[in-house]
């Protein structure tokens, strides 16, 4: 409050101060233009001025406001398009993932029109095309994407490599991703999808290839590349064995594997079972039993039991040898009782068989007792062992209502009586 008092006696001095002074000198101000004339005092000149630029100053910035009003409108379009656009383009996406793919497609057109970045639109419109079977609008859309942006020619070309593995054209896809792998290391996901194209194609050797680059970019995880290049090694191994000496073949492409691939288990035991398809049972059985001297495989000795060589007495003695370090292995029960059977040691093969289902109930175990026993003729026995190898086949059965009692002969005929 005594702030305001004591501005106003100020002012109030000021005024005072003011009309004294112009009452004492009013001033003289002449203004002349050609034959116009304008005399004034000097503070009437003064205030005139003072109107004139306050008057200039309010013009200029009225004329300012209406400007920024309407780019401010502008503005307010742009923007309102701008998040429709994203609207639209958020429910083409949900309506794609729902498999809503001619609503999804038309939604993702509308919302590219005011997009800043119309690429996804496009790229996803292709795919829904795609689903729709529509090839030339799949091309269309994706010429709209690579349009879009000059750096969008990898994302384009994936995207359509996808669209042909997933309906199995394989070579197609293939060419799309040979032009593709121009930077596999900024763009790993390409081998990824090269593999998928060389396993659709069965083209092993060209996956073989692959490899170390699917290694050194870390495509996939260890053990995924593992299975895979087993995977391959086993192809390439069953594709070897051709010509007049399939066997020698087979061989020669074992002998050109490291030594940490002949000590996989899987490949090995293809190998063994690949020589036995080709006749070549005595070089299986050097293998098996090679094998077995640097490590026990349980797989190897179940092969065992199947190969038919000349010396089958000598086969059933060697794997009597491994009985005492290994008594429970079901395998190589198996392994002895087949090998017994072959020696027409019927009583000694059952006994093995047994033991082994004991171990191990399995539906392979059980049909070898039943078709021993059958031909022993103790049918009562051979009917429980069928019946149990047949409840293990069934295992996987839906759970179905069954007749409480047996049914009369006449029902059990087929319906085609």
């Amino acid at each position: 409050m005594r702030r305001v008092f004591v501005y106003a006696l100020i002012a109030l001095l000021l005024g005072v101060a003011v009309v004294a002074l112009i009452e004492t000198d009013p001033g003289y101000v002449l203004v002349a233009y050609g034959d116009l004339t304008l005399e004034s005092s000097l503070w009437v000149a003064l205030l005139l001025l003072l109107v004139f630029t306050v008057s200039i100053y309010l013009i200029v910035r009225t004329f300012r406001r209406l400007l920024a009003g309407q780019h401010s409108l502008a503005g307010w379009m742009i923007g309102r398009k701008s998040r429709q656009s994203a609207r639209l383009t958020n429910r083409g996406l949900i309506n794609f993932i729902e498999g809503n793919w001619q609503k999804a497609r038309r939604q993702l057109l509308r919302g590219a029109s005011h997009s800043d970045a119309p690429l996804l639109n496009y790229l996803v419109a292709a795919r829904a095309s795609h689903r729709l079977g529509e090839q030339d609008k799949v091309r269309e859309y994706l010429g709209a994407a690579e349009a879009t942006d000059s750096q969008a020619g990898i994302a384009v070309e994936l995207t359509q490599a996808e669209m042909r593995l997933a309906s199995a054209q394989y070579e197609q896809a293939l060419a799309t991703l040979v032009r593709a792998r121009r930077n596999a290391g900024r763009h790993p996901y390409v081998l990824d999808l090269l593999c998928q194209a060389y396993q659709g194609l069965g083209d092993w050797e060209e996956l073989a290839q692959l490899l170390p680059e699917l290694h050194k970019y870390k495509v996939f995880p260890a053990e995924t590349l593992e299975s895979l290049e087993q995977q391959v090694q086993v192809q390439r191994l069953e594709s070897s064995a051709t010509g007049d000496e399939p066997a020698v073949s087979l061989q020669r492409y074992w002998g050109g594997l490291s030594a940490a691939q002949k000590k996989h288990a899987g490949l090995r035991q293809r190998y063994v079972e690949q020589l036995e398809t080709v006749g070549a049972s005595a070089a299986a059985e050097k293998v098996i039993l090679r094998g077995l001297k640097q490590q026990w495989d349980s797989g190897l000795v179940a092969l065992y039991g199947r190969l038919e060589t000349e010396h089958a007495e000598r086969q059933l003695a060697q794997a009597e040898a491994w009985l005492p370090e290994h008594p429970e292995d079901p395998d190589l029960l198996l392994c002895l009782g087949r090998l017994a059977a072959r020696q027409s040691l019927w009583s000694q093969a059952r006994d093995y068989f047994e033991r082994s289902a004991q171990l191990r109930p399995d539906q392979e175990t059980y049909s070898e007792l039943g078709r021993l026993v059958t031909a022993m003729g103790d049918t009562r026995a051979s009917s429980a062992y069928f019946n149990e190898a047949l409840a293990l086949s069934s295992q996987n059965l839906p759970a179905l209502p069954l007749p409480e009692k047996p049914l009369p002969k006449s029902h059990r005929l087929s319906s085609q009586d």
